[in-house]
């Protein structure tokens, strides 16, 4: 209830919609060279939210659609994937449920969409927003892994029916790169292709907390992939930055610091991966 007009947030349609178009010109930024074939969102409100942003917003002539899941999260946040028809047809889809651990809250779903690219291969893609590191890291670390483990069992049955299954994963992982828990993944067969993205020199990471860059999001691949990579970066152009006044630099401009509201993107930067399938 924080997002009503009275309520703490002062939240209103202005503000929804100025939003909603922020978050379409961040994404058609993304690429010099056409639209993305496939993005990857990891904090969505609802479908609503969702059917605005492809089809009301300044996206909406982009075409996308989208598949998203439905998670228990007791903030009500899913993940999504929105695709391009014409370059991408998705064959199946569904959510993967995180079965929660001792003390651990019900967290979003794990997004699982198979889908069939124009080269006619068969992609597998996994949209991902582990449960954050609020508590501790320590304390907050079983959360995490517990999403792990569920991802990793879906990619050991995958590589049981396909000797070379062509796999994209992508989204929030809340740690970094070489932390125990990607390290776990990496072991499943698949590698990060973002671990080296490119970036303006002061920008070293997609997300910043008290001054201190940390590359949290991550896109991983599977071997295939991995040798179709074209170009990796992290897209950080001028009006997605703000500066930072406690501690200097730049930092993702955001909508809200604290419940201060300000007209801004996201938190996060985006992470761009260029491949040719």
């Amino acid at each position: 209830m924080e997002y009503q007009p009275e309520a703490t947030r002062h939240w209103t349609k202005q503000r929804y919609w100025r939003k909603q178009n922020h978050i379409a010109q961040e994404l058609l930024s993304c690429s010099d060279d056409g639209i993305p074939d496939l993005i990857a969102l990891c904090e969505v409100e609802n479908d609503s939210a969702l059917n605005d942003l492809c089809h009301r917003s300044l996206l909406r002539n982009a075409g996308y659609e989208y598949l998203m899941t439905s998670s228990p999260d007791l903030r009500g946040i899913d993940v999504a994937l929105l695709y391009s028809p014409f370059t991408f047809a998705p064959i199946r889809s569904y959510s993967i449920r995180v079965t929660p651990v001792e003390k651990m809250r019900p967290t979003r779903d794990i997004l699982y969409v198979c889908g069939q690219t124009v080269s006619d291969d068969t992609l597998h893609v996994f949209v991902i927003h582990f449960p954050s590191r609020f508590g501790g890291e320590k304390y907050s670390r079983p959360f995490r892994q517990a999403a792990a483990d569920r991802l990793c069992q879906q990619l050991d049955s995958l590589q049981t029916v396909s000797s070379e299954p062509k796999i994209l994963i992508a989204g929030d992982f809340n740690d970094n790169a070489d932390s125990q828990i990607l390290q776990q993944i990496y072991e499943h067969g698949v590698r990060n292709l973002t671990k080296e993205a490119s970036a303006p020199e002061d920008i070293h990471g997609t997300y910043r907390y008290q001054g201190e860059w940390e590359s949290i999001d991550h896109i991983l691949g599977s071997p295939y992939i991995v040798e179709k990579v074209k170009s990796v970066k992290i897209h950080a152009p001028q009006f997605l930055l703000e500066e930072e006044k406690r501690y200097g630099g730049r930092k993702p401009f955001r909508t809200y610091n604290g419940v201060r509201y300000q007209p801004g993107y996201s938190d996060h930067l985006p992470l761009v991966v260029r491949i040719a399938l």
